[in-house]
């Protein structure tokens, strides 16, 4: 039989566990009911740029992964690294490495794919490898002004230059590293890696991915120059025309939890009675600023928690150490938690959702004292 000139989706294609959805969903429709919205008001509380650029990034990756070459890389990969720590620890590493320089969000798009594919060629801990690059990639993107958007807005409010936001966030980000390393050595046994009897080797399709780079290059200048519209058109518009299938393994789900997020978070925080409460409370600066950044992440996300949060802290380097350190802990308290998950694919999303509050959650409390230790001192 002639070889197709792409490769198959591969059956786990079509992520599972909704459970989320279905929540915020029953969360938007008792917002509606309680405190009436028009409908136009109700999508005025959705990032579209947020939402928009995450649909232009899930089309391109689908490309790359339809294209072959996450195949071929893991399988020469897999050929290098010999042992499933050294693997864990490499990829732990790139990961908070790469969310440093093109943020957390695209980083995992690049990675979390590739992972998944590698452990369809090797017998591998998928989800403890996706948990410590959904922390790697917070941890890494914590340290530039451009590593994820709470950076990105304080940096903004804060009048420093690159290099000086840099100096201020190293410190914890430092801690946050050291602990995230420890945990990749603690949690992944250093055991040889045992190759799958019949991993895929489905065929490379070039032409493909020439397409998602050049697709990718273009969405990545189209965002820089504040054109999403135009952006999204070139993306969905050319795939559309040239391979129309690849639209389909798009996880349009991960889209709708991100703007129900946006709507029942951004209503919960505009609530007046949780506005006075907030403007009660002595989280001005120092650790209990710290504190506040940190405990308000874990219920409306870091970067719903920054913004909320400008308005009553006055110590910048206590609110940027607190919503970094925050965005481990529950999987809402970062968005590029939701990300990692969903990427993953993982055959049951409960147990997933059980691995990373199982590994996060003690994470946040190690990583929340040994950041507040360094603050202290």
């Amino acid at each position: 039989m002639k070889p197709s000139a792409e490769p198959a989706e591969p059956d786990d294609a079509v992520p599972g566990g909704n459970a989320l959805l279905w929540g915020l969903g029953v969360v938007a429709v008792g917002f509606a009911w309680w405190q009436p919205r028009s409908p136009g008001a109700m999508l005025a509380l959705v990032d579209w740029q947020t939402v928009g650029a995450l649909a232009g990034l899930l089309a391109i990756t689908q490309a790359v992964e339809r294209s072959g070459v996450l195949q071929g890389t893991a399988r020469r990969l897999l050929a290098r690294v010999t042992h499933q720590r050294q693997l864990a620890l490499w990829l732990t590493a790139f990961a908070a490495l790469l969310a440093a320089l093109v943020t957390n969000d695209v980083s995992l798009f690049l990675l979390v794919p590739l992972t998944r594919v590698l452990a369809t060629q090797a017998e591998l801990p998928l989800a403890r490898l996706v948990v410590l690059q959904a922390l790697a990639v917070n941890a890494g993107s914590a340290l530039t002004p451009i590593g994820n958007p709470q950076n990105l807005f304080l940096w903004h409010r804060s009048g420093l230059g690159f290099g000086g936001f840099i100096a201020m966030m190293a410190p914890t980000v430092a801690v946050m590293l050291v602990w995230l390393f420890a945990a990749a050595w603690w949690l992944v046994p250093d055991k040889p890696i045992a190759l799958q009897p019949d991993a895929p080797h489905g065929a490379v399709a070039p032409r493909l991915l020439a397409l998602a780079g050049v697709l990718f290059v273009a969405f990545v200048v189209a965002l820089d120059r504040h054109a999403l519209l135009p952006g999204l058109a070139l993306v969905f518009g050319a795939l559309a025309c040239l391979k129309p299938r690849v639209l389909l393994g798009i996880d349009w789900g991960l889209l709708a939890i991100i703007a129900l997020m946006f709507v029942d978070l951004r209503q919960l925080a505009a609530l007046p009675a949780v506005a006075a409460w907030a403007g009660a409370l002595p989280i001005g600066s120092g650790l209990n600023a710290y504190l506040a950044a940190i405990v308000g992440s874990q219920f409306i996300s870091n970067v719903p928690a920054t913004i909320a949060l400008d308005r009553y802290v006055h110590d910048l380097p206590a609110l940027a150490a607190g919503v970094s350190v925050g965005g481990f802990g529950c999987v809402i308290g970062s968005l590029a938690n939701l990300i990692a998950l969903r990427l993953a694919r993982l055959p049951k999303a409960a147990r997933g959702l059980r691995e990373f509050h199982r590994i996060s959650i003690p994470f946040l409390l190690v990583c929340g004292a040994s950041a507040a230790l360094l603050r202290l001192h």
